[in-house]
């Protein structure tokens, strides 16, 4: 416990860094918020190591999936800070990873997923991890973007407004991360009625099913945008249906056998 204890407070110092900074005229320094970044993703690349370790195989549980997620998530950000405005996308991200950190360490793990790691099921598995991480970077550029839209309509002077990146650049990063996320998720179906037997199996139907029609989402809204020029709110609120869904094919079933029904 000592460990996530540790990691969960590295993950806060650095969110509350940030956070303090978003008020000042210069914005963040993410050479300053490297340092308790790089301490908390450390210690919690260690806790994901000690946790998916289940030999022969991996425990694929459904907290250990959502930490390996937030991980990705956050070291992604955290690298894009230095080229990227994500200021006030930070201590959104350091703080979930503190929560999933804090889950991990406080909810049994009663349910042990254990998968063996053959090659076509790693790249199955490494696709749709990839796809849902930038996915959900995503979504919280479709946020920010929905921010920014409101404080442009209502014109009014905001306290964050230095740390606010201009309209066209989150924009494109946005739709950027869409089309990559949906070319990802797209390899991933691939890959799963490629390499599964199972992917229209009873236990499974549901997670499949949910996952194309995310996918559908996704795509459309990716074409319309290139065709059509698509944007703004509808996009917007594509982009969190899409998301929605998808999170619900990962970890519903997940949620229900592992959380509800063991408790």
């Amino acid at each position: 416990m000592l460990i996530e204890i540790v990691c969960i407070v590295f993950y806060l110092f650095a969110a509350g860094w940030v956070t303090s900074r978003l008020f000042h005229h210069q914005g963040p320094n993410p050479k300053l918020m490297l340092i308790p970044a790089f301490l908390a993703l450390t210690t919690h690349l260690y806790l994901l190591v000690e946790g998916l370790n289940q030999a022969p195989g991996a425990n694929m549980s459904m907290l250990n999936v959502a930490s390996l997620i937030a991980w990705l998530v956050t070291v992604t950000m955290t690298i894009a800070s230095f080229a990227l405005a994500t200021a006030i996308l930070m201590p959104v991200v350091f703080g979930f990873s503190a929560l999933i950190v804090l889950l991990s360490a406080l909810i049994p793990e009663v349910h042990i997923m254990q998968i063996q790691l053959q090659p076509d099921l790693v790249i199955h598995i490494t696709l749709a991890l990839l796809a849902y991480g930038c996915l959900i970077i995503a979504v919280l550029y479709a946020l920010q973007l929905a921010y920014i839209n409101e404080r442009l309509k209502q014109k009014k002077t905001s306290l964050l407004h230095s740390s606010l990146p201009p309209l066209m650049t989150v924009e494109t990063i946005f739709f950027k991360l869409l089309l990559a996320g949906t070319i990802l998720l797209t390899l991933s179906l691939i890959s799963g009625f490629l390499f599964l037997d199972n992917m229209w199996a009873s236990e499974q139907a549901h997670k499949t099913i949910l996952s194309v029609i995310a996918w559908l989402i996704f795509s459309v809204t990716a074409i319309g945008h290139h065709q059509w020029g698509w944007r703004g709110k509808p996009v917007i609120s594509a982009t969190l249906v899409g998301a929605f869904l998808l999170t619900l094919a990962y970890f519903g079933s997940r949620f229900v056998k592992e959380v509800i029904l063991s408790s």
